[in-house]
């Protein structure tokens, strides 16, 4: 073997050692599957490109990390005039994290996953969530972070503050056994699915919120639905929308860190993902995405790779 097949043989070992965590960092900050893909794309390219040209990268982590980061905080900042024209509620694309994915390798906690740790985020702007991103989710070093966003320290430290202080005021809480959070999750949909009234009732926070997204491309309730006898309400009238949607079969999973499920057509194509913020042995919160823009990443689990 050659010593360019070697070098490229090395670049190639690199680019997937830390194509997850540079997908983990993309995803949390833009919230989509598919833009954070693109941008972990063309992290790698710029990578190449500069390392082709002679350039010198004592760390190519760090190196990537701050490219993508800097990509995330240029899509946040178009996609905020994309948002203002977007049709009903908007949620992150869902992820599904079964099986210890590899996006959740680099977390601490699988929180700062959830869709609705990523809504929280949103109030934030583009700066003010790489900074938090980077620093309580990844560790980074304040003198790290300044050189990642172009700021000086003291300042990166002032906005690190100022997010942490906006997002502790609203952070969610979440239910700390994952097996009592399947349970539960599992008790709700048989409850829903059965059309059990009482059974909801009896799983639901009295102050439960539900939301949901179809993008104006789906059925989907146009505002947040708030109160355990109107999300009972809702989740009772559901026959209509699921029939629309061609609901066949459910699949348990783990939804951004979250218990959930996903709901297939005949054909297997998923057409609606739930998540479920489990607290205090109640649900919270309900997230349901239908936009089948934010679906088409997802696979129904009997479905075969290509060639296999």
């Amino acid at each position: 073997m050659g010593i360019r097949e070697t070098r490229e043989l090395r670049v190639a070992d690199l680019y997937e050692e830390l194509r997850p965590y540079m997908f983990a960092i993309a995803y949390r900050m833009v919230g989509s599957v598919s833009d954070a893909e693109d941008i972990v794309q063309e992290a790698l390219l710029r990578f190449h490109r500069a390392t082709s040209e002679g350039e010198v990268v004592e760390s190519p982590k760090a190196y990537l990390s701050a490219v993508t980061t800097r990509l995330g905080i240029d899509h946040l900042r178009s996609a905020r005039v994309r948002r203002e024209s977007y049709v009903g509620q908007w949620l992150p694309e869902p992820l599904l994290t079964d099986e210890g994915a590899d996006v959740a390798q680099h977390a601490e906690t699988a929180d700062s996953l959830s869709l609705a740790f990523l809504v929280l985020l949103e109030s934030l702007s583009p700066v003010e969530r790489a900074v938090f991103l980077l620093r309580e989710v990844f560790g980074y070093g304040y003198d790290e972070i300044a050189r990642v966003v172009g700021k000086s320290e003291d300042n990166c430290r002032q906005i690190a503050v100022r997010a942490r202080r906006q997002v502790d005021a609203k952070k969610p809480r979440f239910e700390a056994s994952r097996q009592r959070k399947e349970e539960l999750a599992r008790r709700f949909f048989a409850a829903a699915a059965e059309g059990d009234a009482e059974g909801l009732l009896g799983l639901l926070a009295a102050d439960v919120v539900a939301y949901g997204d179809g993008g104006g491309k789906a059925p989907a309730f146009p505002q947040p639905v708030f109160g355990r006898e109107r999300v009972t309400r809702l989740l009772l009238g559901g026959s209509e929308r699921a029939r629309q949607l061609r609901v066949s079969t459910l699949q348990p999973a783990e939804i951004n860190g979250q218990p959930g499920a996903v709901f297939f057509d005949p054909e297997g194509q998923p057409v609606l993902v739930v998540s479920l913020d489990i607290a205090d042995d109640q649900v919270q919160a309900i997230r349901a995405v239908s936009n089948p823009d934010k679906l088409s990443h997802l696979r129904h689990p009997s479905a075969e790779e290509p060639g296999t």
